[in-house]
């Protein structure tokens, strides 16, 4: 199942993310992730596994033309030269030339000069063919209007927190209205587990339980089918081979508008990611190493 970008790029609805996988697992489970059928695979420079991505897909056996790479730049690399060098970075670790989609990891609202900047430098990757297709990651709506004025080529995609506990459809909407696809991290509220909150975690929520038994699915699968019929992407990461599969066995079946509109009620307006506007450098300074 692909979804056609605003630039007319065809991806992948579904793909496969790395966050917090360490490296010495990426390998095997990129490779794993490629043989069950993903065709996009998310990593970010700031998740210090890019080298084990691009390592993954060249043992796969899968033809790099068959994979699409995504990927986003941390804001100690934001400024014009700088995100331009990180690009270079990035690509190098990915053993790649041309990255399939490249994002802004975070707006650094504290600093918006650099990213400006930094966006700018996406634009001119974009028109120098080096980068296939731009976007952004955790813009909220004004965030992401203030980008637009100041820029000239509107973000592909922008990823974002999103699952049924935090649904962010006011985000979904504001990017609905540019023609921006929002991509879901965290879709499967994953997040409201290791966070250690197991009481409101997803997982165990008896109406997704009641819907997965009701079609002989786990509510894993419900979540991401959830994702799928709203019009989002979505980037499930996991490191074990059985759930790397299932998470993936998501096509075969189709939720009532009554089964969406169940899941759309229980969001809680709760965001269990750290607020985008209180990002600053002086917080969250990663020094993102040379290729």
């Amino acid at each position: 199942m692909n979804v056609t970008l605003n630039n007319g790029i065809e991806m992948p609805a579904l793909g496969f993310g790395v966050f917090q996988t360490p490296p010495e697992q990426t390998v095997a489970s990129v490779v794993e992730a490629l043989k069950v059928g993903y065709r996009l695979i998310d990593t970010a420079a700031s998740y210090l596994n890019e080298r084990e991505v691009g390592e993954g897909i060249r043992v796969s056996g899968v033809d790099r033309s068959e994979v699409f790479v995504e990927t986003k730049l941390w804001i100690s690399d934001y400024g014009y030269d700088e995100a331009l060098h990180a690009f270079d970075k990035s690509a190098g670790k990915l053993g790649v030339e041309q990255i399939d989609l490249l994002l802004l990891h975070q707006p650094l609202t504290s600093d918006f000069e650099k990213t400006v900047g930094a966006y700018k430098a996406l634009e001119k990757l974009l028109a120098d063919g080096k980068v296939r297709a731009i976007g952004v990651s955790n813009f909220m709506p004004h965030v992401l209007a203030n980008l637009l004025e100041r820029t000239d080529v509107v973000p592909a995609v922008n990823q974002v927190e999103g699952h049924p506990y935090f649904s962010q459809r006011d985000v979904q909407a504001a990017d609905d209205a540019h023609g921006i696809l929002t991509q879901a991290w965290s879709p499967m509220g994953g997040i409201t587990s290791y966070r250690g909150d197991s009481g409101r975690s997803t997982f165990n929520d008896p109406v997704i339980g009641d819907i997965a038994l009701a079609h002989g699915k786990t509510p894993a699968q419900v979540m991401l089918r959830w994702h799928l019929q709203e019009g989002r992407s979505a980037i499930p990461k996991s490191v074990k081979p059985e759930r790397i599969a299932a998470n993936f066995d998501v096509f075969d079946f189709d939720l009532s508008a009554e089964e969406l509109a169940q899941i759309n009620a229980l969001d809680t307006g709760v965001r269990s990611g750290p607020d985008p506007d209180a990002i600053t450098l002086e917080s969250f300074h990663r020094d993102i190493p040379e290729a």
